[in-house]
């Protein structure tokens, strides 16, 4: 049986800010990306270019980790996929359950990026009876129900919930009371949890309401900008000075 609940990455024992934390994931994805094209080395500039970071803050993040580079050659790719994935956790199997096998449940489930991060979907719960043994993604779904067996018997430390909101709730507390210590929330609501439980809330259409934001503002200035071409050379403070006799010339004729 799996471990995993009595496993914590090393992360909070180290002292590394959850900023970096949170950087790590975005490391690791280029960092994957390099060793898959069997690229050796890499320069915290490009690393970081490939990570949409600075390159000063990566170098600030990675001697969190005890990894400086060397000087003229970089960071050894390899190695450094090896120590985010281990101050990840990932270096172990993650049994995961997914509650709500509804459209999103079902997209989760399918998922292939899982298995290839140390992440193993042990099991997939659903409250509708008429899904109960259904097969999604090569599982059969199981009814909430069973659920704090199955949390039991797969060792499982991490939850994701893809229920309606109204759902939720009463899911994340079951979870919490079966063991589940960390959550990776979908449904469009905020869980209350006790201490020593951490939430992750993913909202789609939060991020699309972020970005309609910055569209708005690209298309506003955008505007500005037409409105300013359009209005012709830009009129100085001294093109119309006021004098004795009404408005005269910047610059006076010799």
């Amino acid at each position: 049986m799996a471990t995993g609940r009595t496993h914590r990455p090393a992360t909070r024992s180290r002292g590394i800010p959850e900023a970096t934390v949170a950087r790590l994931p975005l490391y690791l994805r280029a960092l994957t990306a390099l060793s898959e094209r069997s690229v050796p080395t890499v320069s915290s500039e490009e690393l970081a270019a490939a990570a949409g970071v600075n390159s000063a803050k990566l170098r600030k993040d990675f001697s969190y980790l005890g990894s400086y580079g060397t000087r003229g050659v970089g960071y050894d790719v390899e190695y450094l996929v090896y120590q985010i994935s281990r101050e990840l956790g990932l270096t172990q199997d993650w049994p995961v359950v997914i509650v709500g096998i509804g459209n999103l449940g079902a997209a989760l489930a399918n998922y292939g990026g899982f298995a290839s991060r140390g992440f193993r979907v042990a099991a997939l719960i659903d409250a509708d009876p008429a899904m109960a043994g259904k097969p999604v993604a090569g599982m059969p779904v199981q009814h909430t129900d069973d659920l704090e067996k199955i949390i039991s018997d797969n060792g499982v430390s991490i939850g994701v919930i893809a229920t309606p909101a109204g759902a939720a709730q009463q899911v994340c507390d079951r979870l919490v009371a079966a063991g589940v210590t960390s959550i990776l929330n979908f449904a469009p609501t905020v869980l209350t949890v006790p201490d020593g439980v951490d939430v992750r809330k993913v909202d789609l259409s939060i991020e699309l309401q972020i970005l309609a934001f910055h569209e708005q503002r690209k298309a506003g200035e955008e505007s500005a900008a037409d409105a300013d071409a359009a209005a012709g050379p830009a009129v100085t403070k001294n093109q119309h000075r006021k004098g004795p006799d009404g408005d005269v010339p910047a610059v006076m004729p010799a």
